[in-house]
């Protein structure tokens, strides 16, 4: 997964990106090379869901802990279903403190080489980027991870509280989702306060820097068809109940309605601060819409920008269309599939009868498909969002942290619904208008990667080793 970035931020909040090629803040040049072998090792190893293997991956990376001296009963590979292997690698603290999670997925999206104008299984580095299938969704964290552990492990590093860092399956796709196995069967192993998982990042445009992100919540995937039988007959003698412009008129009605705004925790917090990153008059709209009673003229301004308008509502969309069987013949079938992306604490059974309410027809059937896996959002602590924001300080001054609702998803729903409050955060830096996850020639900054090693090193060291008084 990736998350959907908003294309217009003010350039006050700015600040230049170091070129590539040179480290940065403090990382060590071996500590450097590591990761990017990490990286080039993950990227090369093919995890999709058609012909890969999650599996040879985990293997690979339990070899590296395993010759830096890990104990054997610390470095678990786990395989529920062939090639659909997971890693998980107890780093052991003093047990002052519960453990913390560290979450990647190892698994990635298809990329078909005829589509890509590099190969998408070959790690490239070129003109201040690497290039491969999953450098930003999610190998670049899963590389970090690795390599921040044999770091700290080779510095002498003993936390307060143990870290746990799971390697897995599934997220992109496929039936055997590893992270949901891993609380099912193998819950001690991954228990733990919190996690640190993907679903946040930096954010860059024209190579400065705008805002760092912690994902707290995400909304939740629902899909519906929409679905109307007729009994046809000859396209020559038109009928008045045509299925095709009775779902087109549904369609529309879905198109013209606009699901109530409401507003969490997480989503106050991003126009909130969002707003002192705007300015001008948006940042105006921003501070309206924050408020206890957001300003409805406000809203719809805001509402123009779909990834704003996101924020805001719960939304549903027509995303695939089937009708009709001969050009000849009137239809008797038609249907939509209606994606819908529901705000956190909303019944999937509500936004049903709503879609029920607003085509106002009683011969289109409104069915679910699937089953919603809601989840709560985590709370705003201050131990995570302080840390974070002492860290961000410390490499990017002046850079604001954002707490941000996706409207993508993540394995963090697992998480969250078994009890572990979990933090998208990561330090990436991508541009907001080049974000390729997912997409041809995926890349990630050079610059962008070894920077986010640095942070997330900074980050799970100040969460796990508290100040001498």
């Amino acid at each position: 997964m990736r998350r959907l970035l908003p294309v217009a931020v003010c350039a006050a909040a700015l600040t230049a990106v170091p070129r590539a090629g040179h480290a940065q803040n403090g990382l060590p040049a071996a500590d450097r090379a590591l990761a990017r072998a990490i990286y080039e090792e993950l990227i090369e190893t093919n995890t999709t869901h058609s012909t890969g293997s999650t599996t040879d991956a985990a293997e690979k990376m339990a070899a590296r802990f395993r010759a830096a001296g890990f104990p054997a009963e610390d470095v678990v590979v786990l395989e529920p279903y062939p090639g659909k292997g997971n890693l998980v690698v107890r780093y052991r603290g003093s047990g002052a403190r519960r453990p913390i999670l560290l979450l990647a997925h190892l698994d990635v999206v298809e990329a078909r080489r005829e589509d890509w104008s590099v190969d998408p299984f070959t790690f490239l580095e070129r003109d201040g980027y690497y290039y491969g299938r999953g450098t930003t969704d999610d190998k670049a964290m899963a590389a970090i991870f690795v390599a921040n552990f044999l770091r700290y492990r080779r510095e002498g590093f003993v936390p307060d509280r143990d870290l746990i860092l799971a390697l897995t399956a599934d997220e992109e796709g496929g039936d055997h989702d590893g992270v949901d196995w891993l609380l099912q069967n193998r819950r001690a192993l991954v228990d733990a306060a919190f996690a640190l998982n993907e679903g946040g990042g930096g954010q860059l445009r024209d190579g400065k820097r705008l805002l760092n992100e912690i994902q707290t919540t995400e909304k939740v995937y629902q899909t519906f068809t929409l679905e109307i039988r007729n009994p046809g007959g000859h396209s020559s003698l038109p009928r008045a109940d045509n299925a095709i412009y009775q779902l087109a008129h549904a369609l529309t009605r879905i198109e013209q309605y606009r699901f109530p705004v409401r507003l969490n925790e997480t989503t106050r917090a991003f126009f909130s601060r969002m707003a002192a990153v705007e300015g001008g008059t948006v940042g105006d709209d921003m501070k309206a819409v924050a408020g206890p009673s957001p300003d409805p003229a406000a809203v719809e301004r805001l509402a123009t920008s779909p990834y704003y308008n996101a924020q805001l509502r719960t939304t549903c969309v027509a995303t695939m269309l089937d009708a009709g069987h001969a050009e000849n013949a009137l239809p008797q079938l038609a249907q939509a599939t209606v994606n819908c992306r529901l705000l956190p604490g909303e019944s999937p059974d509500a936004i049903r009868d709503t879609l029920r309410r607003v085509i106002a027809d009683s011969g289109i059937a409104v069915t679910p498909v699937g089953i919603a896996r809601p989840s709560d959002p985590s709370p705003l602590t201050p131990e995570v969002l302080g840390a974070t924001e002492q860290v961000t300080e410390q490499m990017w001054p002046g850079v604001p942290v954002v707490p941000t609702m996706v409207s993508g998803a993540t394995d963090g729903l697992y998480l969250r619904n078994a009890g572990i409050p979990t933090y998208g955060v990561s330090g990436l830096f991508e541009d907001i208008n080049d974000t390729r996850a997912h997409g041809k020639d995926e890349r990630l900054g050079v610059t962008s990667f070894h920077e986010g090693q640095e942070f997330l090193y900074r980050l799970v060291r100040a969460l796990s080793a508290r100040p001498t008084p």
